[in-house]
């Protein structure tokens, strides 16, 4: 996946760090990801699901707010106010990049956050908050001790995750006003309200309450036992995933052509995990899977292993064709599956002469329906003339190139 840094000119007129995270294949949609509290653009939760959107085709622009990370300026002279024109400002600067973004991503109060500027925002038609408060006061509840010391100095060193961050007055009061209702009535995008119910830092009543003040449409599924930094990677693989389907729904991906000699596109295999044997398969904007290996071989079983899925094209051509001879025909067939079993043989066992083993896939076909004997017997015979069946019958070339 290539990543692009970048900066950008803030609310303030700080400069902004950013990255890029950009498809190695069809470009189909671009996101703006907001992150949470005094984090970064670079917390594990952030990086995981721009990975995993940005091999499904979604460009994903993930930044830090003013005084945070990387980005120019003082935390302590922000407000939540002022994160909202930080993602207007990197909402402009994609536009003048030519990735106009249609999909904001908002994680705890950059979940508020995105809801407030997607509100404004004509092009965004997909809005997706990841545990974030219905009202913006709620993160105060971090720093309730040190209250009373930033109304009286006007600001307070404290301690957050584990390192100290200064809370300006400014930001206390801001956040104190704020409130989701009139945004959400106003927000012309679909909206997916992602929560986890053990979630100690924004507990889940939040999340009814954004859902229950807006509009359709709009959706809501939970992170069962993540935390509220989806510090697990599987807890962001699968969030990346949820949002990636979802939001085909109401994003207009269009589908670049096929290049020459491809006539149904490019299958791409992008590594998911490289401590393990995970890979994200796309097909297109439209279709994703996962290929990986059992537990027993080193794998962590989350998708059909590669043979698995050698031997589902050959069972999907199968039943694809018997059907459509079928159809043609007229015939009462009622229903088609196959079964398909790998195995390796040795090559005498096939009638072939050497002693090395070759590849043999059993079908079982079952089909039901009012066919007479005939008929079933010559359905038999078009399941041979399935063109995977005949692909992998043939003796084939492929040709393998390195690329940098």
């Amino acid at each position: 996946m290539p990543t692009e840094k970048l900066t950008f000119t803030g609310h303030g007129g700080d400069q902004l760090a950013a990255r890029l995270d950009m498809p190695t294949g069809p470009h189909v949609a671009t996101a703006l990801f907001a992150h949470c509290f005094t984090c970064s653009k670079d917390i594990p939760a952030a990086r995981r699901i721009s990975a995993r959107l940005a091999s499904m085709g979604i460009a994903v622009l993930r930044f830090d707010f003013t005084g945070l990370g990387h980005s120019d300026g003082e935390f302590e002279n922000t407000s939540f106010s002022s994160n909202i024109a930080d993602l207007m400002a990197a909402n402009a600067a994609l536009i003048a990049k030519g990735m106009t973004p249609n999909m904001m991503i908002g994680h705890s109060l950059g979940g508020a956050a995105v809801i407030k500027a997607a509100s404004e925002l004509d092009n965004i038609k997909a809005v997706v908050t990841l545990g974030a408060p219905f009202e913006p006061d709620h993160v105060a509840l971090n720093f309730a001790h040190a209250l009373p010391d930033i109304e009286r100095d006007g600001s307070a060193e404290v301690s957050l995750g584990g390192r100290p961050i200064r809370i300006g007055k400014s930001f206390v009061d801001d956040i104190s006003k704020s409130s989701l209702t009139a945004a959400l009535g106003k927000l012309n995008a679909a909206l997916l309200v992602m929560h986890a119910p053990m979630d100690t830092i924004v507990d889940i009543d939040n999340a009814a309450q954004m859902f229950l003040g807006a509009k359709h449409p709009k959706s809501f599924v939970t992170l069962d036992n993540a935390d509220h930094l989806l510090t697990r990677a599987e807890d962001a693989e699968y969030a990346a995933e949820v949002i990636t389907a979802w939001s085909a729904r109401y994003l207009d991906m269009r589908i670049p052509a096929p290049p020459i000699g491809a006539p149904e596109g490019v299958v791409r295999v992008a590594e998911a995990d490289k401590g393990g044997f995970l890979q994200d398969v796309q097909s297109g904007p439209y279709h994703h899977t996962l290929a990986d290996e059992p537990l027993a071989y080193g794998g962590t079983n989350k998708g059909m292993t590669p043979y698995g899925f050698l031997s589902a094209g050959l069972g999907a051509c199968t039943s694809m064709t018997i059907r459509m001879y079928a159809r043609r025909k007229g015939w009462p067939l009622d229903h088609v599956s196959v079964d398909v079993r790998h195995n390796k043989v040795h090559a005498q066992d096939a009638n072939s002469t050497g002693a090395s083993k070759i590849d043999e896939f059993t079908r079982e076909i079952h089909v039901t329906g009012k066919l007479d004997e005939t008929q079933r017997q010559r359905l038999l015979e078009i399941a041979d003339r399935c063109p995977v069946h005949r692909t992998l019958e043939r003796t084939n070339h492929i040709k393998t190139v390195l690329l940098d």
